[in-house]
């Protein structure tokens, strides 16, 4: 005796787990998500209106911490340069090769750094 046994498949539930599927779920999730961003940050702007002295009240604070900042690098690096040619001379009156080497490229980072201001205004910074 056999006995006949009828399959059906449920193509709906199929069609939604494949990548459509997969799609189709994530647009319903992330389009409401962007159109509120969107919105929020429509909402949030302001207008702001500059004061008819151009641009140098604005401008001046920045041009002021650059010059600082690159003064500060400036005198790091000659007190870096300072101790590093001091201990390489102590490394070449005790004749150690590898204390040499350190100081030596002490002495290149420290150049680099006290001539940085030369190098950037020249780069037109």
């Amino acid at each position: 005796m056999t006995t006949d046994v009828a399959v059906t498949t449920n193509t709906t539930n199929m069609e939604e787990k494949g990548m459509k599927g997969f799609f189709k779920n994530m647009k319903k999730k992330v389009l409401p998500a962007v159109a509120g961003s969107v919105t929020g940050a429509m909402l949030m702007t302001s207008t702001c209106f500059a004061a008819g002295t151009g641009t140098t009240a604005v401008t001046q604070p920045l041009e002021n911490l650059k010059t600082l900042v690159i003064a500060v690098i400036g005198a790091v690096g000659v007190i870096i340069l300072a101790k590093n040619v001091m201990e390489f001379a102590q490394a070449y009156q005790q004749q150690d090769s590898s204390t040499m080497n350190s100081a030596l490229k002490g002495i290149v980072a420290g150049v680099m750094m006290a001539g940085i201001s030369t190098v950037l205004t020249f780069l037109g910074f």
